[in-house]
This record gives C-alpha cells, structure tokens and sequence, in this order.
C-alpha cells in the first residue's frame, strides 16, 4: 500500500513546535520515509499560532499536501487555525485524560506522563511517543536520537525523555489501538539528506569556497549565517555578524577586492540598504554572491511568511547600468546547485549574483541525494602570469572583447592593482571625458555576450505539445510538478516550465516553449505577476492566464488544479 501522510504539530510560538516537529522528521527520515516538511510560524516569541507540517511517503516527495490525515495540537484552543485544512476524519491528538477523549480526538495525557518521569518539561517527548505510536511506527529510533541530543545534559536528562517517550508511546496503544487506521512503518534505509532550503546554500558556500562571509540576522536568513558559523571551525573561512547590510555588502566588497571568495544573504528591507553597495560591485567589477530571501512586503510585511515579491527589485536594482547574474533554485537540491554555479559565475564574469529565493524554500525541508562533490570545480578565474606581464603595466580594467578583464589580487608581483567607484580609465584612474566613459560602459556590458552563453535553459517536463502548459520559478517548482501530474491524471496533456536562471533571461527557449502549448498559466506568488510580466517584455508573448497568490502562504499542489479547472470553465 503507498503511503502519503500529513502529520501537522501545532501550538503557540514558545511551546516547542518546532523541536517536537524536527524530531519526528528525523526519526522518520532515518527509519526510510521520504519527507517533505515547512513550518508557519509569527513574528512573535510567545504566543500565535505557528505550525511545523510533515508529509510522509515511501517515495521522493516535492511539496506540501494540503489536507491533514494526523494533528499533534500543543494547544488545543488553537485547533481552529487547523481545521480548515483537516482531512475528512483526522486524528487529532491534545493534552489531557483517556475519559475526555471523543470521537477522533485523542487525549493523551503528555504533562501528566512528564511529571512522572521526572520533569514536566518532556512533555512533548510524551507527545513524540504517542505521535508514533498513532503512525504505527516502533519507538527505537526516537529513543536513540533523544539519547544522543541531550547526551551532554546527563544520563538523568536522557532517561527522563526516554521514560516520558515510552509512556506516551504505551498510553497511546493501551487506550486508542483500535484507532490506528495511520501506516508509517520502518522502510529500508534510502541514504538520502534530509536538508532545508537555507542548509543547501549554506553547505553549497563552504563547497564553493567562501572565505569570508558576512551578513545582519533577518528572516529568512539566518538561518546560512547561524550554519556558517557553525561550522567555520577548521575551514578557510571567516564569519562575520555586521552591524547592518550596509557594512555587510561593503565587508564582502573589502573581501573579495583582497582576493577572497565572498558572500552575504539579506531579505528585502536589507536589501533595499545594500543596493548601493550592488553598484559599486558593478562599478569596480568586484565578483561578489548575495542570497536575496523574499517575503511580503513592502517595509516589513509580514517577516516570517512568504512571497515572490522582488523579481523587478532583484532584476533591476542599483543606480546606472551594469550586468548581473539572477538565479532562483526550486527546491533544496537546486539551491545548493545554483549557489555553487553561481559563485563560479560571479567570478568569471567580475560581476555580482544573486540567488533569488523565499522563505518557503528557505524553511522547507526534504529528502534529496547526497550532493556529488566529486565533479565539483572552484573556478576563481584569476589572471595568469601571461596577463599580468611585468614592469608594473597591468591594468585592472583592460579593455577586451569579452568585456571581462585578467583580475590580479593586490599583492600580485608585478602589478598595482586599483580600483575606483568614480567612471575611471583601464588602469582604474577616475576619469570625466566622453570618450573613456563609452568605452569602459561598452566593456562591462559586453559581459552579458558570454553570460547569455552561460545561460541555463529552462526546465521542461511533461507531455510534447501540451494543452496546458505551467509555468513558474522559484519554490513552485515541486507544486507545478505535482500538479501536473494530476492534472494529467484526468486525460490532460500537460507540461511544466520552471526557469532557474532570470538574469539573463533565456527568451529564444522560452519563446518556443510558449508556441508549442494550447494555453499557458504562469503561476507564481505575488499579486501582479513579476514573472509573466518579464515573459511578457522578453520574447513579446504574453502567456495566457495568471494564478497569482500573495497572501503570505505557498502554493498547494491541489489549489493549483482548483485554479486552472476554474479558469478552463470560466473560458469554455
């Protein structure tokens, strides 16, 4: 029998959510599942409603589903949040005594069995037990990462989860045997990650090579400056918390000027302060990486929720005109794969990147493969001895026909390297006549001749000669996938595009994908569809339909469907 679950642990912001929903994915996710999880959660320490939703499968998953089968509520009053997406008879289990249960909800008493053993704080290990036990799944796992996570804590400490885990565990099946219609078994091992969206950057930054990263903590991500830091200890690599995005830019800029591969990741708000330093990479041609994570705005929106708001901004940010690379990973597997490509890329073409992402993607979380660091390649792109020549003649910005000059490190033998953030002349001299002025904006934007090169193709998937075809970027990439899929469940001839690179945007491919299907839907999180706008301005094809959603939330492969057949009747 396949298995497709939706386990929801709810509760107010301070009541261990997001510890409890973590220890299920990881004791699922060794015991052979295949999970796909995200979180909601407010901008608040105390109180709220925030959640941390787990689907479980016996095979690769790529988004969220939207129906609950399982909810674990710490606090029962905000069970209400929850029912507009409970499936047609959850289980739901809550706090409390056998004798108060009723119909589908379960009351297991988690803080009395805490209290026993010894604290009432393991209550939510009491709830970790009988979550499992309501999934059938055996107790081993959990009880040997509750060991290794509080190891340092005491042998005390360890036994006490480990006692309230297998009291939740035996209440649960001495009292609600007969309601496990739940099937969450032990699969054969899979050796595959369980990773966030926020880890793959991150570990795709220490791949890649950063020395020096810096960057101010903001939603949603913090979470590649906290993991940097973490495991800095015996890389090349320095972390640095700035006091703002103005200094983290600007830090990153001094860094990569000196020669070290350099990184920075900030939200819109901080965004919007380091788009002057922005320019001044374009100017000095400083290669540089900033990880941009969307969410609602404008100012500060709503700060923990997500959105597809800053395709224009990122598109076309900073003063004066000056080439960029834009790429914009789907899931957890693409952001470590984009923010690799695209540190290799920042290099090669002395140029800033950025990597477009949002907080949906920042939070998921999913079973993937393990990266392939066999084929990876650092390519710093650093002039030659040949380049550099002798006598002191080296000029930072020579004119070439590629736009892209031999970049010496200061230091170098031979060569005085300068820069300047003033229009200047080959040797980096500030200069005012017209005519060295045309020549060095005709030389950075010659650039973007070896960029379109470079480009990566969209991804198309899906039936030749579509009916319908989807189209989106960015972390819908698993929701168009799953919907298409059921879409073509029904006898539909459907295709899906996802486009991982924006800037330089791929408009030839994209003009002949949109000539090969009946009717396009462009599908992406903002209320005035950045993406189909700069379809619209890049090849002159306006795609046919707009299913736009900017109400903090992501998409759900099932409201996708809704949408689409609603907009067919709405046509026929």
């Amino acid at each position: 029998m396949a298995i497709d679950l939706n386990l929801r642990v709810s509760g107010q912001a301070g009541q261990g959510v997001d510890t409890l929903g973590t220890l299920l994915a990881e004791v699922l996710h060794a015991d052979g599942l295949h999970l796909f999880t995200h979180q909601d959660y407010m901008s608040r320490i105390r109180g709220g409603h925030n959640y941390y939703q787990l689907r479980i499968a016996d095979q690769p998953l790529t988004a969220a589903r939207e129906k609950l089968d399982l909810i674990v509520a710490l606090d029962e009053r905000g069970l209400q949040e929850d029912w507009p997406v409970a499936g047609p008879r959850p289980v739901v289990l809550v706090d409390g005594e056998f004798e108060q249960s009723e119909g589908l909800k379960l009351r297991v008493p988690w803080a009395r069995l805490a209290e026993e053993a010894g604290d009432a704080r393991y209550a939510n290990t009491a709830a970790a037990g009988a979550a499992l036990a309501q999934l059938g799944h055996p107790l081993e796992t959990l009880l040997a990462r509750l060991e290794a996570t509080f190891a340092r804590r005491g042998p005390e400490v360890v036994a006490g989860n480990q006692q309230a885990a297998r009291a939740g565990y035996a209440f649960h099946l001495e009292h609600f045997s007969r309601m496990l219609p739940l099937h969450a078994p032990v699969l054969p091992p899979h050796g595959q990650l369980l990773l966030s969206g926020v880890e793959a950057i991150a570990l795709a930054a220490l791949a890649g090579g950063v020395q020096f990263y810096s960057g101010y903590p903001m939603t949603p991500t913090t979470g590649i400056l906290t993991y940097l830091a973490q495991h800095a200890d015996g890389q090349d690599l320095v972390v640095e918390q700035a006091e703002d995005e103005i200094a983290a830019i600007n830090m990153c800029l001094g860094a990569a000027y000196g020669g070290a591969r350099a990184m920075t990741a900030t939200s819109g708000g901080g965004f919007c302060l380091m788009v002057e330093g922005l320019a001044l990479a374009g100017m000095t041609e400083t290669p540089i990486v900033i990880a941009l994570g969307q969410r609602p705005g404008p100012a500060t929106g709503l700060p923990t929720r997500t959105e597809q708001g800053e395709l224009w901004f990122a598109l076309h940010a900073g003063h004066g005109e000056f080439p960029r690379l834009v790429y914009a990973p789907g899931d957890p597997t693409e952001a470590f794969e984009l923010t690799f490509l695209a540190l290799n890329q920042a290099d090669k073409y002395q140029t800033p990147a950025l990597l477009l992402y949002d907080q949906y993607l920042a939070d998921m979380t999913a079973t993937v493969p393990r990266p392939d660091f066999s084929g990876l390649t650092v390519d710093r792109h650093l002039a030659t001895a040949e380049e550099i020549g002798g006598d002191y003649q080296y000029a930072r910005y020579a004119l070439t026909d590629s736009g892209v000059s031999p970049r010496a490190l200061p230091g170098t033998p031979g060569a005085v390297v300068e820069v300047d953030s003033d229009e200047h002349d080959v040797h980096g001299h500030i200069i005012e006549d017209a005519e060295t002025r045309k020549a060095m904006v005709d030389k950075r934007l010659r650039k973007s001749a070896g960029m379109r090169q470079d480009m990566l193709p969209p991804l198309l998937t899906g039936d030749a000669e579509p009916d319908l075809l989807l189209l989106g970027w960015g972390s819908t990439k698993g929701c168009l996938a799953e919907a298409a899929a059921l879409l073509r469940q029904s006898g539909e001839r459907v295709a899906q595009l996802h486009c991982p690179q924006l800037w330089p945007f791929p408009a030839e491919a994209m003009s002949a994908v949109l000539q090969s299907a009946r009717r396009t839907f462009v599908i992406e999180n903002n209320a005035t569809g950045q993406f189909r706008g700069l379809i619209s301005r890049e090849t002159g094809i306006c795609p046919d339909e707009l299913v736009a959603k900017y109400d903090g939330q992501p998409f759900a492969p099932q409201e996708i469907v809704a949408a689409v057949r609603s907009r067919r009747r709405e046509k026929a």
